[in-house]
């Protein structure tokens, strides 16, 4: 039945050679019942997972039925296990969420068996153990011994010639252990069973031969029954898993554990979520885009404004705004003119508003609702009398705290850290049905801090150390003495004899506004120990060769008044006039609509690219998110896909499976998820911008984005499936996938 001639197994790993086992020469047959035994490491475990075609081997011939295998290929050893082995392990390897009867059940609807013609065999099986009365209940709530005879049904139900068993026995009590190997002994009257055990004592009685193992070799092989007629030897039958069973066993994988498929539904139905948006943005970008133009640096594209800034590159002094404002036609000044462009949000609880800011003494009329600010931290918001967002929660707006989050970047802000609490105590509106943006009405301090904020992340750093330019990090510490930096320990290594201590160290910071530098020299170096006494710092941070500096100094390079603002003008007929007059007093005068571009059909041609390159730039994008996420979340379930290879399932098998449980997930996800834009719709739910964008999305749209959705799930279970079988397969059971 089965003959090995000088099989060797070898391991490689990162190009060194180990042994599992060499030059085996053994020969067993039906009705045998064989013991292998050895201590740990002696490539007992190795050969049983050679033996069920679960690993390969390097040296040698195996005959199965007297045909070699030494050229067997991963799906030949696959055609081999369905046919003659049926594995028990010691870890048992069953589906915790499955019942007593799905367990069994399952290794005969992956070998092609209809449903409902095995019932009948299952609960036979499933009695010979003596689980009956368990059948419906999930083998998590079993015992060890239980599970055990699960394993051992699952064995005997697939009516292989070859049942093996790796330390079948080995988490089990002597009473359970005692049942496992009278069940396998009796199992073994007309199959080979071969049990890999460390307790001889055990199953001594019940085997026909002993193999003893040491350091790879085999050194005793007793027959204690010797089999001088080799039955009949019937293969296991079998044909490819039904698509009825796929589904079955489809829709089984993806409702049987809540917390797996909470978390791939929500992963769906963010990446859904994301690419219709985006869709959706570009859609209302064409349908919204008319002759006037556009502008990328510039919201606000009035007719009236002039953008400002010095000709010799110096901030704006309060001297030069008088000048300005002595000029005939000027109509206001806005000093920070990038708070005209730039949508910054205040935040409190669940409500994000978003808006301008402005300078209050820019505001003109009274104020709707609440009085006008009257301390430093109190604001007017300007908003469209339509604008059911805020006007229906007045109160929850009016004389309440918000905060200001910190600019992390281009359009992004921090929700936990904030620079400023404002207060919102008068609200004036507006009726515009173009418009519904909003804009915050606060004091000149508040503005001075945005601006900072504003400095410190579009500005550029670069440090000059032993004469070389570093992108060092810099923060401040109020441990750090004025004009002086404390700098890593490691950094000392770049000076000569390692003096670093009273080394020069400059800062140079520009951006598109202004340059400073500030000179500074080393006072001193913190290392690990002496994180917390040298800079006051509880928690030592691991980022190296970070430049801590005083506190007024660091504030010092962004604390600066505005170097770019912009003019409004009363008339716009004489604008020209202005800006002749603007040029006189040494500034730099431009229109803002010489920044516009017009948006005839080239224009519309780009957008439409755009869409097109980003919408696929986002899919890919998403798709590698997606799946690094499913990933990890499948992998909780490397174990169960392993287990359906040990069990028969093809690659085609285990694809197919995960399709179905992936396409059942987006499927659900993407309904959720138009009814959650239809409750958007109907006001249900109150989401303004959702619901303007989202009137752009036709059934086109809707139906396309359903149909990339299936395809990226198909997509990821393709490369979740490869790489469950990359490898052999107790190399995918043992490795992480």
């Amino acid at each position: 039945m089965l003959k090995l001639e000088n099989v060797s197994k070898f391991y490689y790993n990162k190009g060194i050679i180990a042994s599992g086992f060499t030059k085996v020469n053994l020969e067993l047959k039906i009705e045998e019942f064989v013991a292998i035994i050895g201590e740990s490491g002696s490539g007992k475990s190795t050969l049983l997972n050679v033996i069920s075609g679960l690993d390969s081997y390097e040296e040698g011939e195996m005959y199965i039925n007297g045909k070699e295998t030494s050229h067997y290929q991963e799906k030949d050893f696959e055609n081999y296990r369905r046919k003659y082995i049926a594995n028990i392990f010691q870890n048992f390897n069953l589906i915790n969420s499955y019942t007593v009867y799905q367990n069994v059940e399952l290794v005969l609807l992956l070998n092609g068996y209809k449903k409902h013609k095995v019932k009948k065999k299952i609960l036979d099986i499933i009695e010979q153990v003596g689980l009956t009365k368990f059948k419906n209940t999930k083998v998590s709530k079993l015992s060890g011994g239980q599970k055990q005879r699960v394993a051992i049904a699952r064995a005997m139900v697939k009516d292989t010639p070859i049942i093996v068993a790796d330390e079948p026995t080995g988490n089990l009590d002597t009473e359970s252990a005692k049942e496992v190997i009278e069940i396998l002994k009796k199992v073994a009257k007309d199959k080979l069973v071969v049990v890999v055990t460390h307790n001889i004592e055990q199953i001594e009685d019940q085997a026909t031969r002993i193999i003893k193992m040491h350091d790879g070799r085999i050194i005793q092989n007793i027959e204690k029954k010797k089999i001088t007629k080799e039955p009949e030897i019937i293969e296991s039958k079998y044909t490819n898993i039904s698509i009825i069973n796929k589904f079955r066993l489809g829709i089984r994988n993806t409702f049987n554990i809540a917390s797996k498929f909470l978390l791939l539904f929500a992963v769906f139905f963010f990446m859904s979520a994301a690419i219709l948006t985006e869709y959706a943005s570009f859609q209302m970008s064409e349908e919204e885009t008319t002759d006037d133009g556009y502008s990328i640096a510039f919201r606000d594209l009035s007719e009236n404004r002039i953008i400002i800034n010095k000709k010799d590159r110096t901030s704006f002094t309060n001297e030069d705004y008088e000048k300005i404002k002595q000029l005939p036609n000027i109509d206001y000044i806005v000093e920070d003119d990038i708070f005209i462009d730039e949508q910054i949000p205040i935040l409190r609880n669940d409500m994000n508003i978003y808006g301008n800011m402005s300078d209050i003494v820019n505001f003109e009329g009274n104020v709707d609702f609440g009085r006008m600010p009257e301390n430093e931290d109190e604001i007017i918001l300007k908003i469209n009398k339509n604008h059911f967002y805020i006007t229906n929660r007045l109160d929850e707006v009016l004389n309440k705290t918000f905060s200001v989050p910190k600019i992390q970047g281009t359009n992004a802000y921090s929700n936990d850290d904030t620079i400023k609490d404002l207060i919102i105590v008068g609200i004036q509106t507006y009726d515009n049905s173009n418009s519904y943006e909003c804009k915050f009405y606060v004091s000149k301090n508040v503005l001075n801090e945005l601006r900072n904020n504003v400095n410190k992340n579009y500005s550029n750093i670069k440090v000059l150390l032993n004469n070389k330019y570093e992108q060092y990090t810099v923060e401040p510490n109020s441990n750090v003495p004025s004009g002086k930096a404390i700098v890593d320990d490691e950094l000392k290594y770049q000076f000569k004899n390692n003096r670093i201590k009273n080394q020069p160290l400059s800062i140079y910071l520009n951006n598109i506004y202004y340059q400073e530098e500030l000179n500074l020299s080393i006072s001193n170096t913190y290392t690990k120990s002496n994180f917390k006494r040298t800079l006051g710092l509880e928690k030592y941070d691991s980022n190296r060769y970070k430049i801590f500096i005083n506190t007024d100094d660091y504030n010092s390079l962004f604390n600066k008044p505005s170097y770019q603002s912009s003019v409004y003008v009363t008339d716009v007929e004489t604008i020209d006039e202005t800006i002749t007059q603007l040029g006189n007093l040494g500034l730099n005068p431009k229109k803002v609509t010489d920044f516009k571009v017009s948006q005839g059909e080239a224009y519309l041609r780009i957008i439409k690219i755009i869409k097109v390159i980003v919408t696929i730039v986002l899919i890919i994008v998403l798709f590698f998110i997606s799946y690094l996420i499913i990933k990890i979340i499948l992998k909780s379930r490397n174990i169960y896909y392993a287990t359906l290879r040990m069990l028969g399932a093809t690659y085609k098998n285990v694809r197919r499976i995960l399709d179905i449980e992936l396409f059942i997930n987006s499927t659900l996800s993407y309904i959720v998820l138009l009814f959650f834009i239809y409750a958007i719709k109907i006001n249900i739910i109150n989401l303004e911008y959702i619901s303007k964008i989202t009137e752009f999305l036709g059934p086109k749209e809707y139906i396309l984005m359903y149909v990339i959705l299936i395809a990226i799930s198909g997509l990821i279970s393709r490369k979740f499936a490869k790489k469950l079988f990359k490898n052999t397969t107790i190399n995918t059971y043992n490795e992480e996938v």
